[in-house]
């Protein structure tokens, strides 16, 4: 049913791993106003990485009405509510709806171990053609298996396990769901675009299927908003409420990732570095060498996102930020990483391109795309005496771009056109770099709530404000999309020269890592 012309706003619910958002916007996508909140969560040995169940919706409350101060009429306004949030993890209920532990993250590595069983054993490779997606500890499938095996106590208590939004969802309508990307990648297959008994016999949790929930296509059905939500959040029971895809599907809908024209790229610059390519069906989704990546529907009727996502893009950048800081810190000197960001452009665009080789693997979990390695780690090649700091600058956002050629190549043929979006989208040099790496031609994302729109615009479709997703996009997307900016040519022909250089060095290094790791885990008994 089309919105009512009174209720003529959309809120988009976002609830990352440690801010929660709520933003408000008009039926024709323009953003009236936003409320942020911090949401914590707790580490412990053995890898442990949980967040409070109970805290996450409060703290959703608060940002609803928060919203509310910050948008006159809002409850009388809402046309529909749509929710989103971080990926993975696991988020176990009781039949009466309550938390059964806290939830585990998917920065929680307690199943690293078992994941790796599964990689090396001949499980890998059928496990990886249903899902589409590489087996990582992040994911729900091993976690479930970790916590069957080490505390079956509270899998016994449990009778659902929802991932973030979906947890938003029930205490929002009461219905126990999850989309469609997330059943996929969580242990599904890609073509049924649900769940999957014998992807679950294969991770190793046949038994626990009576786990999963239903599965809701946000693009297609809404629920209700329930009398005990409406009075929590001050909103109008009733509303819509639209259960929308993962939060990266989301951001690279809001980014532009969404055309009706072929071979569109999305690259989300953030701390680590997303690489998105969208496929019109499940018979043109590349499945890699590596077992690498993920396969997620996209909401969209028949198509799909394929994703490869290095585990460190910005954090490279900021090492070495954060070694010049030391340098001038040593000198009686402060400066913020901010300060040094301003210069940053160009001392970099100044640089001779191609003057060293960097590989970005600075995190220290290794490296999952396109390949996977945990004993992975940065390093520079061909360094001289002559070379400066903005030279080793200009190398590592080379470094970064070619490990976005390196993912996008292990999803097909390179696109023609990348949306850029994250906070390192502002950088010239970066843009610039990336488009030459890739040869295509780059056009940078300006909104800053990518998210919340993805999930809002999921949302106008399914209550019928736009006839479908291509009209939306128009209105929602395409404003907030810089011009074309074509690679340069000389550049390009450059990179294209060092990349199998930057490939031959990956495969090299191998060997090295290994040997580093295991001196590094001998370091104390020397």
């Amino acid at each position: 049913m089309a919105a009512s012309s009174s209720r003529d706003v959309i809120i988009g619910i976002d609830a990352g791993t440690s801010v929660i958002k709520a933003v408000a916007f008009t039926l024709a996508g323009q953003q009236l106003g936003d409320v942020a909140l911090p949401n914590a969560y707790g580490t412990a040995a053995g890898g442990h990485v949980e967040q409070d169940m109970a805290r996450t919706w409060t703290d959703t409350v608060a940002a609803l009405r928060g919203l509310a101060n910050a948008v006159p009429d809002l409850a009388a306004r809402v046309a529909a509510i749509a929710v989103t949030g971080q990926g993975d993890g696991t988020w176990l209920i009781d039949d009466d709806g309550r938390p059964v532990a806290p939830a585990l993250l998917w920065l929680d590595s307690r199943s690293g171990r078992l994941v790796e069983e599964i990689r090396a054993s001949e499980r890998n490779a059928p496990l990886y053609r249903r899902t589409g997606s590489g087996l990582s500890a992040c994911q729900q499938g091993p976690q479930l298996a970790w916590l069957q095996a080490h505390v079956p106590d509270t899998i016994a208590r449990a009778s659902t396990a929802f991932h973030c939004k979906d947890w938003l969802y029930f205490l929002l309508t009461g219905e126990r769901a999850t989309d469609p990307s997330e059943a996929t990648f969580s242990c599904g297959d890609f073509r049924k675009r649900g769940f999957d008994a014998e992807s679950a016999r294969l991770i190793g949790i046949a038994d626990l299927t009576r786990l999963f929930p239903q599965v809701v296509d946000g693009a297609a059905t809404t629920h209700p908003l329930s009398a005990a939500a409406a009075i929590e959040t001050g909103l109008t029971e009733g509303v819509p409420v639209c259960l929308g895809y993962v939060d990266v599907i989301c951001n690279a809908l809001g980014a532009g990732l969404y055309d009706p024209a072929p071979d569109v790229g999305c690259t989300i610059i953030g701390s680590t570095g997303m690489h998105m390519r969208l496929v019109p069906g499940a018979d043109a989704v590349t499945l890699n060498g590596e077992a690498t990546g993920y396969t997620m529907p996209f909401p969209v009727p028949g198509h799909y996102a394929q994703m490869q996502s290095n585990m460190a893009a910005t954090l490279n950048i900021d090492w070495m930020l954060d070694l010049a800081r030391d340098v001038l810190a040593a000198e009686g000197v402060t400066r913020s990483r901010a300060d040094l960001i301003r210069r940053l452009d160009d001392q970099v665009l100044q640089a001779r391109p191609g003057e060293v080789l960097f590989h970005p693997f600075i995190s220290d979990a290794g490296e999952r795309g396109p390949f996977v390695s945990h004993e992975a780690s940065a390093q520079f090649f061909g360094l001289r005496s002559r070379h400066r700091f903005g030279d080793l600058l200009r190398g590592v956002m080379e470094g970064l771009a070619f490990a976005a050629r390196d993912c996008y190549a292990a999803m097909g043929s390179l696109p023609r056109d990348v949306r850029i979006t994250g906070g390192a989208s502002r950088s010239r040099a970066l843009g610039t770099i990336l488009g030459a790496a890739l040869d295509c031609n780059v056009r940078i994302c300006s909104r800053g709530e990518a998210g919340a729109a993805g999930v809002a615009m999921i949302a106008a479709v399914t209550i019928d404000a736009y006839p479908d997703m291509t009209a939306c996009a128009e209105h929602w997307v395409s404003p907030h999309l810089s011009a074309p900016q074509p690679p340069d040519a000389a550049l390009a022909k450059r990179y294209a020269a060092m990349f199998p250089a930057y490939l031959d060095a990956r495969l090299a290094s191998r060997p090295v890592w290994t040997q580093l790791a295991a001196l590094r885990a001998g370091g104390d008994h020397v």
